[in-house]
C-alpha cells in the first residue's frame, strides 16, 4: 500500500516535471523562429562554402587610429573540394569590399547581408590549389564592452598613447577582416601584417618575423602563424609595450614565452611570469604538451579583460589574483591564482587546439576550460580543494536554456556552459572513479583531436570509448536540456528501496554515488524506471547521495 501511494506521488511529480520541460522546449522552439537569412548565411555550411578548403591567408591591414579606420587586403589561398565557379566569403556589410582580384584582374562579386559571393571567370577544378585577394576598407564596429560585444576596442593608456585591440568571438572575425568565417574550416597557416603609427607597436598571433619602417610615419609588423588557427582567434594588439622573454622547459622541449605589457606596468611582470609558468606546468600535466610550440606562447596586455587569442593570449586582469580580485566560488581557492591567465590559457587546449565546428558547440570550449580552473587547483592544492571550487561555482548556474546552442545559425547556448559544464565534467570524473583513467582521457582528447575541429558526438563518443562507460545520457541531460535530474528514492521495506531518475531524457541512466550505512561511497545505477535496490542498513532517514559532486536533485520518501 505504501508503495502504491508513493508511486502515485512519483508519477504526478514526473508529469509536472515533464510539463515544465515541454513548456521550456516550446519557448526554445519559439525563439528559433527569430533566426533570419543573415544568421543562416553566417552559420550554415552551404555548397558555396564547402566547395573550398582554406589553406593560407595573408592579412595585410593598416590601422588609422585617429579616424578609427582600417584598410588593406586579404589573400585567400584555397584548395577546391568540388568543381565550382562561385564561392562565399564573409565581411560585415558596414565595411566596403573595394575589389576582388583573381590572377591580377578584378572579378565580379555581390553582397547579401554580411556574405560576399565571388564569381570566377571559369570553373576551378576539384583538387586545384588557387587564390584570390580581397581589398577592403572602412570603420569597423566599435566594441562598447569588449570582449563580450565584439569588434575594435579603441582605448588609450594612462600616458595618452593609443591602446587598441580586437576581440570578436561569437560575433565573428568578419567584423573586421574578410575570411571564410566558419569555425569548421581553420586555415593551416597565415601571415598577419599590421601597419600602425611609429609611436606604438602591434602584437599578433604567432612569431614576429619582420618589421618595416614605412614612409608615412607607420611601421608594419609581420607575424607568421605556423599552426592551424580559427578565425576569431586572429587578433591585433596595438600599444606602447615593453617586451619580456623567457623559455619554459616543457614536455616537447624549450617553449618560447613572451610578455607584452604596457611600459607603465613593466615592474609588475613577475606576477605574470609566476602565473604563466604555473599554468603551463599544470596544464601540460593534465592535457598534454602545449599545442602550439611552433608559434610560442604569449601574454599581451589589453584594456579589455581577456580572450583566448591563440599564441597571443589577451590579458587585462590588472595583475591580481582571482577574477578582478574576486572568487566566484566563494571558497577562497579562486584567489590563489590569476583567473585570466589560467582560464584564457586553458583555451589553448580546449577552444584553440580542439575547436568546435559550429558555434552551437561552444560548450566544448567553455565547459572544459572552466573545469581546467579546478584542475589547476587540483595540481597545486589537491583534489578536495578542486572539488570544493567546482561545488562553489554552482551559485552561478542559471538553468535557463541548454548549454548547447542551435546549429547553423551562429548561435551559442546558455552561459551555463561555463559553470554547469565544469560541474558536469567533475561529475563524470566522479562516475569514472579512476583518476589515472581520467588523466588519460583528458590528455587523449588533445592527442586524438590535435589541431582539429569537432562536434558534440566526437567528444561524447571519445569519452564513452576511453572510459568504458556509456555516458551519452549524462551528456544529453546536462548539455541538451535545462533541468537537473531528480533521484527519487522510496523506502518500501527496511533496507529495500524503489529508486529511479526523473528526467526529460528518455532512458536516462546516470550512475551515482551514495553513502552506505558506514558512510562509505558506493555506486548505484538507477534508470528512469523504478528499480528495486537492497541497501542494507539504510532508511529513508539516513539515505544520502553524493550531492556535493553530483549536481542533482533528490526526493527521498
Amino acid at each position: 500500500m505504501k508503495l502504491k501511494k508513493n508511486y502515485a506521488k512519483a508519477v504526478l511529480l514526473g508529469l509536472i516535471f515533464c510539463s515544465n520541460a515541454m513548456t521550456g522546449q516550446a519557448q526554445l522552439m519559439k525563439a528559433k523562429e527569430i533566426y533570419n537569412k543573415a544568421d543562416s548565411l553566417r552559420g550554415e555550411l552551404t555548397p558555396l562554402r564547402t566547395c573550398y578548403d582554406i589553406q593560407y591567408y595573408h592579412l595585410d591591414v593598416k590601422v588609422d587610429i585617429d579616424n578609427k579606420f582600417i584598410s588593406g587586403s586579404n589573400l585567400f589561398k584555397f584548395q577546391a573540394v568540388e568543381r565550382f565557379n562561385k564561392l562565399q566569403f564573409d565581411l560585415f556589410d558596414n565595411l566596403s569590399v573595394d575589389k576582388v582580384q583573381y590572377r591580377g584582374k578584378d572579378i565580379p562579386f555581390t553582397r547579401e547581408y554580411n556574405a560576399v559571393f565571388v564569381d570566377f571567370p571559369h570553373y576551378i577544378e576539384k583538387g586545384k590549389v588557387d587564390s584570390f585577394t580581397v581589398f577592403y576598407s572602412g570603420n569597423p564596429i566599435q566594441a562598447t564592452r569588449a570582449p563580450w560585444d565584439g569588434g575594435f576596442d579603441w582605448k588609450k593608456d594612462s600616458n595618452g598613447k593609443p591602446w587598441v585591440a580586437t576581440a570578436c568571438q561569437g560575433l565573428g572575425a568578419s567584423v573586421w577582416w574578410p575570411n571564410k568565417d566558419h569555425q569548421s574550416d581553420e586555415v593551416e597557416s597565415m601571415l598577419i601584417s599590421v601597419s600602425v603609427p611609429n609611436e606604438v607597436m602591434n602584437v599578433s598571433n604567432g612569431r614576429l618575423i619582420k618589421t618595416e619602417k614605412l614612409k608615412d610615419g607607420f611601421t608594419k609588423y609581420h607575424w607568421k602563424v605556423n599552426n592551424p588557427i580559427n578565425n576569431y582567434n586572429v587578433a591585433l594588439n596595438i600599444g606602447d609595450y615593453s617586451h619580456f622573454k623567457e623559455t619554459y622547459q616543457g614536455e616537447k622541449g624549450p617553449l618560447s614565452v613572451d610578455y607584452y605589457v604596457l611600459k607603465e606596468n613593466a615592474k609588475k611582470i613577475d606576477h605574470l611570469k609566476k602565473n604563466a609558468n604555473e599554468t603551463l606546468k599544470a596544464f601540460e600535466h593534465w592535457f598534454g604538451p602545449y599545442p602550439f610550440y611552433e608559434d610560442g606562447y604569449k601574454l599581451v596586455e589589453t584594456a579589455h579583460l581577456g580572450m583566448e587569442h591563440q599564441s597571443a593570449v589577451a590579458y587585462g586582469n590588472k595583475y591580481q589574483n582571482g577574477y578582478l580580485g574576486r572568487d566566484g566560488s566563494r571558497t577562497g581557492w579562486g584567489l590563489k591564482w590569476d583567473f585570466i591567465v589560467v582560464h584564457e590559457s586553458g583555451h589553448e587546449w580546449f577552444g584553440n587546439n580542439i575547436t568546435s565546428k559550429d558555434l552551437g558547440d561552444m560548450w566544448i570550449h567553455e565547459s572544459f576550460t572552466n573545469y581546467s580552473e579546478a584542475l589547476f587547483i587540483d595540481f597545486f592544492y589537491g583534489k578536495e580543494a578542486s572539488q570544493a571550487y567546482v561545488n562553489g561555482n554552482r551559485r552561478g548556474i542559471q538553468n535557463d536554456i541548454p548549454t548547447q546552442g542551435p546549429y547553423h545559425v551562429n548561435k551559442e547556448g546558455s552561459g551555463d556552459m561555463y559553470n554547469k559544464g565544469g560541474v558536469m565534467l567533475n561529475m563524470i570524473r566522479t562516475i569514472i572513479d579512476d583518476d589515472e583513467k581520467w588523466l588519460k582521457i583528458l590528455r587523449g582528447l588533445n592527442e586524438e583531436f590535435y589541431h582539429k575541429t569537432v562536434d558534440y558526438d566526437d567528444i561524447v563518443s571519445y569519452i564513452n570509448r576511453e572510459s568504458g562507460m556509456n555516458l551519452s545520457k549524462t551528456f544529453e541531460q546536462y548539455v541538451k536540456t535545462v533541468n537537473i535530474p531528480i533521484l527519487e528514492v522510496i523506502e518500501n521495506d527496511p533496507g529495500v528501496f524503489m529508486v529511479r531518475w526523473i528526467s526529460e531524457v528518455k532512458g536516462f541512466d546516470m550512475p551515482v554515488h551514495i553513502f552506505d550505512k558506514d558512510g562509505k561511497r558506493m555506486l548505484i545505477k538507477p534508470t528512469d524506471n523504478f528499480k528495486v535496490m537492497r541497501l542494507e542498513g539504510l532508511t529513508s532517514e539516513n539515505f544520502k547521495a553524493d550531492t556535493f559532486n553530483y549536481y542533482i536533485g533528490t526526493s527521498v520518501q
